[in-house]
């Protein structure tokens, strides 16, 4: 009787084949930007969970406890007014759009991430077309906001996709190896 599981073919094994790694100082810097990337995914990812499952009323009060202790030390700090302004308008609509973004965005992100951490060859194509559309979306909401975490995070994403260019290339080119020092 045969398995039902069929064995890989030349096709799939191709697809799937994973590049040697270089041990030098711009892999390491890599792995770390991966790790970075995979830390902020996970948490961009429950954040989207928990929106989905809480109420939008026991969101704002959240917010409201949060930031209660900061407002009694300083009523006009700044940072706690632009907070719950922004929370009071997140509206059940809203919150759920936000939900679905950060949950999606964060497990596109992890899988990306973690394909890449395998070295698996197609992840590395796939990670500049998914992180260099994340920053085209974060600089037009930075266009629109304002906001310095939108260029924060594209910055990290711009090291990301350098490093990820340099992983490929040098893949590509065979210049990778088990055991090298590149840097």
């Amino acid at each position: 009787m045969s398995s039902p599981i069929a064995a890989p073919t030349d096709a799939a094994r191709a697809l799937v084949r994973h590049l040697p790694h270089d041990d030098g100082l711009l892999h390491r810097l890599f792995e770390l930007s991966l790790g970075a990337k995979a830390v902020f995914a996970a948490i961009e990812a429950m954040a989207g969970a928990a929106l989905i499952f809480v109420p939008n009323a026991a969101l704002h009060r959240g917010m409201i406890w949060l930031t209660h202790a900061e407002l009694i030390e300083d009523p006009s700090d700044p940072l706690v007014r632009r907070i719950l302004a922004a929370a009071s308008h997140i509206d059940a609509g809203s919150q759920q759009f936000y939900a679905l973004y950060l949950l999606t965005h964060g497990l596109v992100k992890l899988a990306v991430v973690t394909l890449l951490a395998r070295g698996v060859a197609f992840a590395y194509p796939l990670a500049l077309a998914v992180f260099g559309g994340f920053v085209v979306y974060q600089m037009h909401r930075w266009q629109i906001s304002g906001s310095p975490a939108m260029l924060a995070l594209s910055a990290l994403d711009a090291v990301v996709i350098a490093l990820t260019w340099r992983e490929w290339r040098l893949a590509g080119a065979g210049k990778l190896r088990h055991g090298s020092r590149r840097a």
